[in-house]
């Protein structure tokens, strides 16, 4: 029985999916599946049942589970413990993330990250949920900073001690800028760019459908985004109000849009997500040991 093949089948076992964990083994799914049924073949025993949506492991199947990640956590840590001895941590960590104020204290960590470890390296994708939860399902990356609200259902998760603020960017010719604070009066009759968090789909989650009351459905909706940059772009050539989350554009004074909040005030949380019962690389956990540590929350869980 070979290690690399128990490690096979704890990801298939984990994503109840042969696409799945091909995907994520970076393996076609007929080498996947022929390995797992020499595995089957070799112990003389049915391990897995095929449904039509997912796998599922037979009584077999369970008391391979466990013995497999007993064999696999024990290896793991005596390799672990061995390159430790000499080796300088380094290697590459992949983050997704939202666009989000936020992004600075992850920033920070890091920073401080690589000035004890210079050769780890960072490597971010910048998308809307949907794309990074996607790519963290795939196994492409390691991390997600996500807007809430997220489906939490297949993530471990740290809550980030910060709240992102809406509001809308307008020119600075607009007749709403002498306004501090901007109502729903204000603008249920203006052209709006939205944000996809203002969907459908999302808006009853992030707040929207309260905000807009009635009038959610009778917005004038002139054009959509999901990243901010091509919305301010719109802005600028007078397309409309983009409504948007606080310091992601520039709005000082050389520039010719500004930024006012929601009045009721209307805010989102943030999130870091990883996959559940991920095995992080050496790298991947000194980040998120950083990551508790900077927020003051314990990491024995890790």
């Amino acid at each position: 029985m070979e290690f690399r093949v128990l490690r096979y089948f704890l990801t298939v076992a984990r994503e109840a999916s042969i696409t799945g964990a091909a995907n994520s083994l970076h393996l076609t799914q007929p080498t996947l599946s022929r390995q797992l049924q020499d595995l089957e073949k070799e112990l003389g025993q049915k391990l897995f049942i095929r449904g039509k949506s997912k796998i599922t492991l037979t009584p077999e199947g369970m008391m391979l589970r466990k013995r497999a990640e007993e064999i696999v956590d024990m290896v793991e840590k005596t390799e672990a413990e061995f390159k430790s001895i000499n080796e300088i941590i380094g290697g590459d960590i992949y983050i997704g993330c939202g666009e989000t104020e936020t992004m600075k204290y992850i920033a920070e960590v890091m920073k401080e990250l690589q000035d004890e470890y210079p050769e780890i390296k960072f490597h971010i994708y910048s998308g809307n949920a949907e794309d990074v939860t996607e790519k963290l399902d795939k196994g492409l990356l390691d991390f997600g900073l996500l807007i809430q609200p997220i489906d939490l259902s297949r993530y471990d998760n740290l809550t980030m001690p910060h709240k992102d603020v809406w509001g809308v960017i307008m020119c600075k010719e607009s007749p709403l800028v002498s306004k501090d604070v901007i109502t729903i009066d204000d603008i249920k009759d203006k052209p709006i760019i939205a944000s996809r968090q203002m969907s459908r789909k999302y808006s009853a989650d992030s707040g929207f459908l309260d905000w807009f009351g009635d009038s959610f459905e009778h917005l004038n909706i002139v054009a959509t985004y999901n990243l901010v940059y091509n919305a301010a772009i719109m802005v600028q050539t007078g397309i409309g109000y983009a409504v948007t989350l606080d310091k992601l554009v520039n709005t000082t004074n050389n520039s010719n849009v500004c930024f006012r909040p929601l009045n009721p005030r209307l805010e989102s949380g943030l999130d870091i997500v990883w996959k559940k019962h991920q095995v992080f690389s050496p790298a991947a956990k000194l980040f998120l040991e950083k990551l508790y540590k900077k927020f003051d929350i314990s990491v024995s869980s890790l």
